[in-house]
């Protein structure tokens, strides 16, 4: 299991969004044909819809999943003052099941970079009962200064228990000039 946190560590995910775990969770993340791995580029225009994400994490088929999606590079990685942008907010996702079969909390918005390369970072976390709403409400328009440990915190979440992170960055112009 070591082996699934290191590249959270070089990629900084822990540290700067999460804190050290152990996983015990598979977390399966698509666009398209593309499957999501630590480092992986994925171009925004690919990210642009929702990608297609399953969790198996128990052997209760009871059990249920929040799914946060954030950016810690907003606005610029050498710049982060947005540290974290809201991407997703996903609860109630059923044990093997998609996000899709969730309640979303806050809608989906695909990756926008605007300068240089940011992290993506999907983190998953066991819930101790369905959610209705969250404790921390967050509004569709606030998004930047999102804090993934504060909001597990506030809804009792935990740790996590799997996460993933791509790269993105802003694709250069395809006007004629």
């Amino acid at each position: 299991m070591a082996r699934l946190v290191d590249p959270l560590v070089v990629g900084r995910v822990i540290g700067e969004v999460l804190d050290m775990f152990v996983p015990c969770a598979e977390l399966s993340v698509h666009y398209g044909s593309k499957q999501v791995s630590n480092g992986v580029e994925i171009k925004p225009s690919l990210a642009a819809a929702k990608p297609t994400v399953r969790i198996n994490g128990s052997r209760d088929p009871s059990t249920l999943f929040t799914l946060v999606m954030s950016d810690p590079d907003a606005p610029s990685p050498s710049e982060p003052t947005f540290r974290e942008w809201l991407h997703w907010i996903v609860v109630n996702i059923p044990e093997g099941g998609e996000a899709s079969e969730g309640k979303e909390l806050v809608r989906y918005m695909g990756p926008q970079p605007p300068v240089g390369i940011h992290r993506y970072v999907f983190s998953v976390f066991r819930q101790k009962e369905a959610m209705e709403k969250a404790k921390e409400v967050v509004a569709e328009e606030a998004r930047y200064n999102f804090n993934t440990r504060q909001f597990a915190s506030k809804n009792e979440l935990g740790l996590p228990i799997a996460a993933v992170y791509f790269n993105s960055q802003r694709e250069p112009n395809k006007k004629p000039r």
